[in-house]
């Protein structure tokens, strides 16, 4: 599991930065790519990666502004051609439907692949997605439209079979050990009856990703974040600029690092980087917020991070 930046600015493209874009790349999980949020230019930001559009099989919108959705036409239309034909799951706000079929219709695009749309009404909150891998949780943030976080949980994989265990209690190999890793109850040929139970190992916790819209301090936000691996998390504003952040319904450096602070998270990237902060200043936004969260990072564009297993 590894997040990766494609656009970590805040309003407009900049030259160091692009607007609001992050893959979550979940190749070894589920061979597949999740992006979050498209804005404007994020399948230029694409072909310098080593992410292949035909992967990507879900795009979660935070909110409707352009820095983050402007890019969704471009990159649908060409999924198309770089061998993209499996159906695509867009969850977002009420609207972003009518955002995307007016893109394709006005254009007149063609795409060779159906985009299931799934809209969230005003304040919806709660499990949006669930497979046999992974669960995804919506909770509403505070920002000028309505804006969401995403919480990401990977279902804690099972424990590994003991073998070494088996030889030393004389279990032959065999078929046997499939069922033993299943959990079940075996009768050997000997008549020794193997509870498997007691051949697995502890359980592999899932990995937690919480991902944050553009939001003002709330409470979703620490519900989101609790006890979470990695917390992305917007820094429009510096120390010191909580008035401003406020008025703009933003957040600060601070008030990021407060929050991943007291949700006892593990790393702190924060991103949407307003173009006042390039070079030195952007390193001063990471200093500034290490006084209060030690693991924190100031992201660039094309970041890749690790998240690793809790050992």
């Amino acid at each position: 599991m590894q997040i990766e930046f494609l656009g970590t600015g805040a309003g407009s493209p900049g030259k160091f930065r692009n607007v609001s874009s992050l893959a979550l790349r979940l190749l070894d999980e589920i061979n597949a790519v999740w992006l979050f949020d498209v804005g404007e230019g994020t399948q230029h930001q694409i072909l310098r990666s080593n992410i292949r559009p035909r992967k990507i099989n879900k795009i979660f919108i935070t909110h409707l502004h352009g820095d983050h959705i402007f890019g969704l036409p471009g990159l649908l239309s060409s999924r198309s051609f770089q061998g993209g034909n499996d159906p695509l799951d867009i969850y977002g706000p009420k609207g972003i439907r009518d955002f995307v079929n007016t893109s394709i219709r006005v254009s007149e695009s063609r795409l060779g692949y159906k985009i299931n749309f799934h809209e969230f009404e005003k304040g919806q909150s709660g499990k949006i997605f669930e497979d046999n891998k992974f669960s995804v949780y919506l909770e509403p943030l505070d920002h000028k439209i309505q804006s969401y976080g995403y919480r990401v949980i990977e279902h804690d994989h099972p424990g590994e079979l003991m073998v070494d265990k088996l030889k030393a209690d004389q279990v032959p190999a065999g078929p046997v050990y499939g069922k033993i890793k299943n959990g079940e109850t075996v009768t050997l040929d000997d008549g020794r009856v193997i509870d498997g139970k007691n051949y697995i190992g502890k359980a592999q916790k899932g990995r937690i990703v919480a991902i944050l819209g553009d939001t003002r301090q709330n409470n979703n936000a620490l519900k989101l974040a609790r006890d979470a691996d990695v917390l992305v998390h917007e820094s429009t504003f510096a120390k010191g600029e909580n008035k401003l952040a406020r008025n703009y319904y933003h957040s600060t450096n601070i008030q990021a690092a407060k929050l991943a602070s007291e949700a006892q998270v593990g790393k702190l990237l924060l991103n949407h980087i307003s173009a006042r902060y390039t070079g030195k200043m952007a390193n001063e936004l990471e200093k500034q917020a290490k006084q209060v969260f030690s693991d924190v990072k100031v992201v660039k564009d094309f970041d890749v991070i690790d998240i690793p297993f809790k050992k």
